[in-house]
């Protein structure tokens, strides 16, 4: 039986090897390895995807999180309110760029509960500083984002490391916050082959700023205004991504979303719920997740059908390990009983969902879930 992967990285090497290489030798050719023309390329390209103006290319989607921060002025122990439940990555930024992390719980959907946001807003005013995460693909009412903003006076950094093509009520993740992070890991949906991320905006001031600080703080050549760090996004990658990845990413975006469609109508297994797509959210799946009060059992089940299944996330952000001492217990708050997203790292477990399965698997999967008793 062969086995139903997570991710099928020699399916998509066979899809894009000729494009591939071509970026490849075309890079050669130029001569130009660092911040040149094919970086300047991709991020226009980028930007008209993503519907939004500026577009800066960066090391990581980490890094781009403590840029925006940067950007807009975060200044040491300022409280940013953020979710309990993603990536380390989210939280990293925040200490890393001087901030102090505050979380609060999520709604069912798995994303930061936006009316405990709006509590924890009106009982302390100091926080002006929010990092939402659309996580497994999907939106948060960005209508409703786009409220707080005003209200409040926020600076919003939207991480959008898992949702890039996702819309709330029609508008693109990332196009309500002042600047939007995302990230090329290579298992994002639009993944290069090593690291990279990006900063989006609408704004041409903290597009300036941005592209600034991912390049040791320079504006112009050794002139340095601010202190930056190196957070480039190579010629390679950025040549990959334009000629051979970013072209494919609205089919594979349509796959995925076939997938989820036939996911949705037949799995019909009332020991396996769906994790809740939050309302008006158009989403890019890149995360199909499920939760089960027996997930460790329904996980080996799948395993031992030889399909693989992932865990996003086990451990909340605060319960790490490194949070255990008290020195670095008093880098964060936690501002309300974490209740929905702690279910959530015991319940959830994300299903194959890449845009190169075939009906065949799809169909083993709907019917290992469907089969699976307890």
């Amino acid at each position: 039986m062969t086995p139903i992967l997570l991710n099928d990285f020699k399916a998509q090497w066979d899809s894009i090897r000729e494009d591939f290489l071509e970026s490849t030798d075309r890079v050669g050719k130029s001569g130009y390895l660092i911040l040149g023309q094919e970086v300047k390329d991709f991020e226009k390209a980028l930007a008209h995807y993503w519907g939004l103006p500026f577009s800066i290319g960066c090391a990581s989607g980490l890094d781009a999180i403590e840029i925006s921060l940067r950007a807009l002025g975060l200044k040491p122990q300022d409280k940013v309110l953020t979710t309990p439940l993603s990536a380390f990555a989210t939280t990293l930024a925040i200490l890393r760029a001087g901030g102090t992390p505050v979380f609060c719980d999520t709604d069912p959907s798995g994303l930061i509960d936006l009316n405990l946001v709006e509590e924890i807003l009106d009982s302390d005013p100091s926080i002006k500083f929010l990092v939402p995460v659309h996580l497994f693909g999907h939106a948060l009412d960005l209508r409703r984002l786009k409220v707080l903003k005003q209200s409040y006076n926020l600076k919003i950094v939207e991480d959008c490391a898992q949702s890039i093509g996702t819309k709330s009520f029609g508008l693109p993740t990332g196009s309500v916050g002042d600047l939007a992070a995302t990230s090329f890991y290579p298992t994002k949906n639009l993944g290069c082959y090593g690291d990279g991320g990006a900063v989006l905006t609408s704004q041409e001031s903290l597009s300036n700023l941005a592209k600034s600080i991912r390049d040791y703080g320079q504006v112009e050549k050794y002139r340095h205004a601010v202190l930056g760090l190196n957070s480039r996004l190579d010629e390679l990658q950025a040549a990959f991504l334009r000629t051979a990845l970013l072209p494919r990413l609205s089919a594979w975006t349509d796959k995925r979303k076939a997938i989820a469609r036939i996911y949705l109508q037949e799995i019909k297994n009332p020991l396996i719920e769906n994790v809740l797509v939050p309302e008006g959210s158009d989403s890019c799946w890149h995360l199909f997740p499920v939760r089960s009060k027996n997930r460790d059992r329904l996980k080996n089940r799948l395993t031992e059908q030889k399909i693989h299944t992932g865990v996003h996330y086990p451990i909340l952000i605060p319960d790490q390990p490194v949070f255990e001492t008290p020195e670095t217990r008093n880098q964060i708050e936690i501002r309300s009983p974490l209740e929905n997203a702690k279910l959530l790292t015991e319940e959830e477990l994300s299903l194959p969902i890449h845009p190169f399965l075939n009906d065949s698997e799809v169909a083993r999967v709907v019917e290992a879930c469907n089969s699976w008793k307890g």
